[in-house]
This record gives structure tokens, C-alpha cells and sequence, in this order.
């Protein structure tokens, strides 16, 4: 399967945002600010699809701290998918 660019929007909370934070800004390299109970999250990774994407980032986060929530939208080829943690959303076409 190819590898996609991939552009993310993501706002994560965590009960540790300063443990997640080293983490985060170790995977993604993008705009990471800080908010009250989190981070909001824009950035490009490249991967063979979202779900994927998602999930190892989910993932990664958790292992430093389990409480750690993610809303994300991934957007590539003009479809953005939708994850709520590791649950998808969906796609849907992305708006213009």
C-alpha cells in the first residue's frame, strides 16, 4: 500500500498534559499549543492510512499516561476521517 500525507488536526486532553507533552512533540512535528487540559494539534505525517496513524499515536500517549483522550481529523485526497480515541467517525468528503 503507498504512503499518504496525511494533515491532522487534533485536540488532545490527558490528567498529565506536561507528561504527554515531551512525547507528543517527539512524534509530531507541527503546531502543538498548549490549551486548559491539553493540546490542540496541527502537523503532517505520513502513513499507508488513518486509522493506522491514529491508533499508533493514541497509543504512544497512552503508554505515558492512560488517561489521555484524542478528537482528531485526518484529511487526505480531499476525504477527511474522523476519530474520537480509537473509534472512527467515519470519512466524509472534506469541504471547500
Amino acid at each position: 500500500m503507498d504512503t499518504q500525507q496525511y494533515r491532522l488536526v487534533a485536540d488532545v486532553s490527558s490528567a498529565n498534559p506536561a507528561a504527554i507533552e515531551v512525547i507528543l512533540r517527539q512524534l509530531v512535528d507541527g503546531e502543538i499549543t498548549p490549551t486548559v487540559d491539553g493540546f490542540h494539534v496541527v502537523a503532517t505525517l505520513s502513513g499507508e492510512n488513518a486509522r493506522d496513524l491514529n491508533r499508533s499515536l493514541l497509543s504512544a500517549l497512552r503508554h505515558v499516561e492512560r488517561r489521555t483522550r484524542m478528537r482528531t481529523a485526518w484529511t487526505a485526497l480531499g476525504v477527511t476521517e474522523r476519530f474520537f480515541d480509537y473509534a472512527s467517525k467515519g470519512p466524509r468528503p472534506t469541504p471547500r
